[in-house]
């Protein structure tokens, strides 16, 4: 039998593989997701001033698109939309597998590392929960362990998450890490000593499950004035969320170097973002002109390792700026807005929504407002902002594809904690996700939506749309 020339044989191969290659309707456009396979919590970022790169890692799972064993895994980005996505940072080692955490610049080379060394503390997970350092000295791209690890023992299941910052106050790195529900508050000289410096929240906010992922940060806004700075403790819980599934709550207050002393009253909760898929939310280290930067993952683990998607799983929200302002009650709130990276991919007015688009509308404020995304199939969410009870509300139910988790079809809604005599709310759409954002920052929702073909209607009771596309 004659022989088939081998060019044909791998071109057919080619071929092949290009025609059964899993489609990816929902990849995101402009949203940050893994090259393959699970992506969960964002991890360890920070920006490098003398590259310009934001860096940003995130627990993966590089064998399949379900949780599984995690790493570290590392992307890029010059302007926080298009990725770079380069190898594993941080793998599993004998200490265990490379749970979430955070990363520093150790300018003054308290750890003795070496100048500007990036030291990434992060959760070893094997028989306990430890924490742990590696070290990089080529600005953030390939890690070593440090021989004494763990840098501190775990006493309990859950101890994780450590995210570190350098305090002013005390002089000393501070560690904020998740201690089942509650958090505690270490000090360190050197990254590799800690002393317990504090406790907090046994009595504060939703206990509804494992609290993870914490962050301190303080925060500002001209406008308040007297009221002056104040910190502001982000805390992720799950299960527990105002919708179900997992969430982030935060504490408004004050930080004096040693306790974190909250304002709010101990049952009161603060949501920073009012949708079902907003998780995990963290802040870059050393962001420029002290701009306090987050990112959350775009998910929730009621549904997270059976969404219809076949080649990755999961994506990061948009980055978004954060400071504070006073709500119509006279409490300290978190203004959440789109950052002006965000921004940049803004593009010119078009006359239909797209599968990724911006739409800015503006409502009247004085009667209640219906805003409808529909598509050719009849899917549609419906968002209503109602005068009456002051809140806003986005329903997916009919969204398309709710069919993989009976707690995936919801209604989720937002009080509008300021009044207005008109209102001005944006929508980030990018295939899977529909992000809003009030005009002011007053509030924020995050939901996915797994249509099957795109939104291009759009109906607007009560007030006016104008839709942009996005640039390349």
């Amino acid at each position: 039998m004659k022989r088939i020339p081998l060019y044909i044989v791998l071109c057919l191969f080619v071929l092949l593989s290009a025609c059964t290659k899993p489609s990816e309707p929902y990849r995101s456009v402009y949203h940050h997701t893994p090259e393959a396979n699970w992506m969960n919590d964002p991890n360890g970022m920070f920006f490098d001033e003398t590259t310009g790169l934001w860096h940003l890692y995130y627990q993966h799972n590089p064998e399949a698109p379900v949780w599984g064993p995690m790493h570290w895994a590392h992307s890029v980005s010059k302007d926080l939309i298009h990725w770079e996505y380069l190898p594993i940072a941080i793998y599993p080692d004998a200490n265990g597998t490379i749970f979430s955490g955070s990363a520093v610049i150790d300018r003054a080379n308290t750890a003795g590392f070496g100048e500007n060394a990036i030291i990434a503390i992060y959760t070893s997970a094997g028989e306990t929960q430890n924490q742990s350092i590696s070290y990089s000295l080529d600005g953030g791209r390939t890690f070593t362990a440090y021989e004494g690890n763990p840098v501190l023992m775990g006493d309990i299941p859950d101890f994780r998450d450590p995210k570190v910052f350098w305090d002013e106050q005390s002089n000393q790195w501070t560690m904020v890490l998740a201690c089942q529900q509650e958090v505690r508050f270490y000090g360190s000289p050197n990254l590799k000593e800690w002393t317990l410096l504090s406790r907090f929240g046994a009595e504060y906010g939703e206990h509804g499950g494992v609290w993870e992922c914490p962050d301190l940060v303080q925060l500002k806004d001209e406008r308040m004035k007297e009221e002056g700075d104040k910190w502001v403790l982000l805390l992720n819980i799950n299960p527990g969320g105002p919708f179900g599934g997992s969430a982030t709550q935060y504490f408004v207050g004050n930080w004096d170097g040693k306790t974190f002393t909250c304002e709010d009253a101990p049952e009161e909760i603060k949501w920073l973002d009012y949708g079902k898929d907003h998780y995990a939310t963290v802040t870059w280290h050393n962001a420029p002109d002290n701009r306090i930067v987050a990112i959350g993952w775009m998910s929730n683990w009621q549904y997270a390792t059976i969404v219809p998607t076949v080649a990755f799983r999961s994506q990061n929200t948009i980055a978004r700026d954060l400071s504070l302002y006073i709500d119509d009650a006279g409490e300290a709130r978190v203004r959440v807005v789109p950052s002006p990276e965000s921004w940049a991919i803004k593009g010119k007015s078009i006359k239909r929504p797209t599968d990724a688009c911006i739409i800015e509308l503006h409502l009247t404020g004085e009667q209640d407002a219906v805003i409808t995304l529909s598509n050719n199939k009849g899917e549609k969410v419906t968002m209503t902002l109602d005068v009456h009870s002051h809140t806003f509300s986005m329903d997916r139910t009919a969204s398309g594809d709710c069919s993989f988790s009976h707690e995936f079809a919801a209604v989720t809604t937002t009080p509008l904690f300021v009044q207005r005599s008109s209102y001005t709310i944006h929508l980030f759409i990018d295939h899977c996700s529909i992000e809003a954002f009030d005009g002011d920052g007053a509030w924020a929702m995050t939901n996915l939506v797994f249509p099957s073909e795109p939104y291009n209607h759009l109906e607007v009771q009560g007030g006016e749309a104008t839709i942009y596309e996005i640039k390349n």
